[in-house]
């Protein structure tokens, strides 16, 4: 579709901000070695030379160029480099990419930079080459050091690449994310705390675990595998919550983990109802402009995606939230933070008063759901371990 002008975007509308939020960029490689039964995300399988990565390249700065007049100005706080498999790019890709992005964005002179990456496409010193080309975070998708485990869940590395893959980040980088995953088939307790373990001997920052999901349109959704039952998860939450928290990593959000000072700052800005520009195919955005609030999606499909973009026709679809649905896009970001969020950061970010959300917060409070004072709304343990439900509150009605 194309590009509404940037006036489109400036006139008058329902809403009044104060001011805008703090942006962040994310940029989309789609791309991996094998698609793997649990992902629901945009990638595609690689096939041998497959992978036109100068034009994914060219197409990525074209969609930035084209996106710039709805940011323009904006400091960016946080990069994040995501897939597919990002570390299947070249570093000299990366660094051509990040000279780019730093031509015609103003980066905050602390932005944080991360990029995600497999320990299946691992080798010696190429975490070392993304860190001299300004990466300054990296995230290790290890999934699990369970070598049937990581069978079952299509990986393609194994106990000793990913061990291998977490020294060098542990090397490399100051700061870096391991991804781990619990209730996968066939896991026992005993196992799962074996792979808390293992992770926790490399003293990660920052640590992310996810209860496997079984996701619509994926492999594992057309053939579900045995999975520990709904009470053992639970169990197995309670060992993770008890390890971490004897490593010192405290948990700042439902499936984070960290030490102080390591917050993963891009997803706190998701989180916390940031901004976000996303480029590259099928990224989304989300865009704060004084009186409305507007969503993007690019283009799924790579080879449409890169074609389009090259002619400054990146977008899928657009559309501007409703006034009605704000208060649920905010809250099912928000209640995800151990520390909830400040009441007048609800107004300055959505440019509603507080009476929006009042009655969902009565309720959530009567069923032990929240804590409140005059400041600030914190989810509760039981919050926590009924996120949806809580979230479920502020839906808007018919």
């Amino acid at each position: 579709m194309q590009q509404p002008d940037i006036q489109h975007y400036l006139r008058p509308g329902t809403l009044q901000l104060s001011s805008l939020p703090p942006l962040a960029l994310y940029v989309h490689l789609p791309w991996c070695i094998r698609k793997c039964p649990y992902c629901d995300f945009n990638s595609h399988e690689m096939r041998a030379g497959d992978m036109p990565e100068q034009r994914y390249i060219d197409a990525l700065v074209a969609d930035l160029e084209a996106a710039l007049p709805l940011v323009w100005g904006r400091t960016v706080h946080s990069i994040f480099l995501g897939g597919g498999t990002p570390s299947l790019f070249s570093p000299q890709a990366i660094d051509q990419l990040l000279a780019a992005i730093r031509a015609r964005l103003k980066l905050s002179a602390d932005c944080e930079i991360t990029l995600e990456a497999n320990p299946g496409t691992f080798e010696k010193d190429r975490f070392r080459a993304f860190r001299s080309a300004g990466v300054t975070r990296l995230s290790v998708g290890v999934q699990s050091f369970n070598d049937e485990h990581l069978k079952a869940i299509g990986r393609v590395h194994d106990r000793a690449q990913a061990i291998a893959a977490l020294e060098e980040a542990a090397r490399s980088f100051d700061t870096f994310n391991l991804d781990l995953m619990y209730a996968l088939p066939g896991q026992t307790q005993a196992q799962l705390r074996q792979d808390v373990d293992q992770a926790l001997a490399f003293a990660p920052p920052h640590l992310s675990i996810y209860h496997l999901t079984i996701e619509p349109n994926t492999w594992f959704a057309k053939y579900p595998p045995q999975v520990p039952e709904d009470d053992e998860a639970y169990a197995m939450l309670d060992i993770i919550t008890e390890r971490t928290g004897l490593a010192g990593l405290q948990r700042y959000e439902v499936s984070a983990y960290a030490r102080s000072g390591h917050h993963c700052r891009h997803n706190l800005n998701y989180w916390q109802f940031g901004d976000y520009l996303g480029i590259g195919a099928g990224a989304h955005s989300k865009l704060s402009f004084a009186h409305r609030i507007v969503r993007q999606v690019r283009l799924r499909e790579p080879r449409l995606y890169m074609d389009k973009a090259l002619q400054g026709l990146p977008i899928a679809q657009e559309e501007e939230i409703r006034r009605a649905d704000l208060p649920f896009e905010y809250m099912l970001n928000a209640l995800r933070l151990r520390q909830g969020f400040a009441l007048a950061e609800f107004s300055e970010r959505t440019g509603l008063a507080l009476t929006a959300i009042q009655h969902g917060l009565e309720e959530a409070e009567r069923k032990g759901l929240v804590t409140r004072d005059l400041a600030r709304v914190m989810p509760t343990e039981r919050g926590f371990d009924f996120l949806s439900d809580l979230q479920s509150l502020f839906l808007a009605g018919d």
